[in-house]
């Protein structure tokens, strides 16, 4: 097959590779623009961008694909098939409709639960038994096209959002290298999706990051993991030189009550409003890297009886 890929973070990166060694041609790679980052600010490039350029692949970061230009550089491509993860721009309905079999999205959700910007995240906070990922043909709505294929996986106690995203790339790229091979012998069937069950990944924002100790010790452990590695759930406490803010990238459901943000003993273990939590993992701001929680509190020399805000 004919492919366009367009893909941004590490996410996408298995799937191009089983794309590439399945023999099929990359015609072009698109991606979103090199960013400022680290300390020097220099320009970096997508994960899927560097990936490509070792592959040899043409690659193009368009700042938009709404124009005359863009769709007429996307029509030389001559396409069957384009197959989008993660890239992260809006496909107009011009694009949709070019290449000979359309586009594929790989979405990281069973769908139609958790539409939207931040399935993986979502399903780890709302607490759901299962996750996984499915092969789409887009429409112009948000994740609203029918499905042809999906791969499951069971969220874990304790599963982080990292942990789970590392565990849906490889089942991800191997189901869209299956539909692809589907696709080319005219046999991938899709479905529609069920109109009951839709819910909305909306897109993690800063604000909800804080840790609200007054909320049960499940919704508590839930949110820290998932949101864990990034942004990362925070609280603030004083560690002897002025408040801090900490970052909590692993908990656990507990033993213990108290008063909301209560630290209850040297296992780091923290109040909620009804129940406790186990704070497993833990980084302090500009310290680098994790540690967990019974060393985060000999080095903060904290005990029973501090305060979590």
């Amino acid at each position: 097959m004919r492919i366009v890929f367009m893909g941004t973070p590490d996410f996408a990166v298995p799937t191009l590779d089983r794309l590439h060694a399945d023999g099929h041609t990359i015609a072009a790679v698109y991606t979103r623009a090199p960013a400022k980052a680290g300390r020097g600010m220099a320009l970096k490039p997508s994960p899927v961008h560097a990936r490509a350029e070792a592959l040899g692949l043409p690659v193009l970061v368009p700042a938009t694909l709404k124009s005359e230009a863009a769709a007429q550089d996307f029509a030389r491509h001559e396409a069957d098939v384009a197959v989008v993860v993660a890239y992260g721009l809006l496909l107009p309905q011009r694009i949709l409709d070019l290449p000979r079999h359309g586009c594929l999205n790989l979405h990281g959700s069973l769908l139609p639960r958790w539409r939207g910007a931040a399935p993986i995240q979502r399903a780890v906070m709302a607490g759901d038994a299962e996750s996984g990922v499915g092969v789409m043909r887009m429409e112009a709505g948000l994740d609203t096209g029918p499905v042809a294929m999906e791969e499951r996986i069971a969220i874990t106690e304790g599963m982080t959002a990292g942990e789970l995203h590392d565990a849906l790339m490889p089942l991800g790229a191997d189901l869209m290298g299956r539909a692809i091979r589907a696709l080319e012998r005219g046999g991938l069937t899709f479905v529609p999706q069920a109109e009951e069950g839709v819910v909305y990944a909306h897109k993690i924002t800063n604000e909800e990051a804080r840790i609200d100790w007054s909320r049960p010790a499940e919704e508590v452990a839930r949110h820290v993991n998932g949101l864990s590695p990034f942004p990362g759930a925070y609280f603030e406490a004083d560690l002897g030189k002025g408040t801090e803010r900490v970052k909590v990238l692993r908990a656990l459901p507990s033993e213990g009550s108290g008063a909301p943000g209560t630290l209850l003993d040297a296992a780091c273990t923290v109040a909620c409003g009804a129940g406790a939590v186990r704070l497993i993992e833990l980084r302090r701001a500009g310290k680098g890297g994790a540690a967990s929680g019974e060393d985060f509190l000999r080095g903060a020399r904290l005990v029973a009886g501090a305060s979590f805000a």
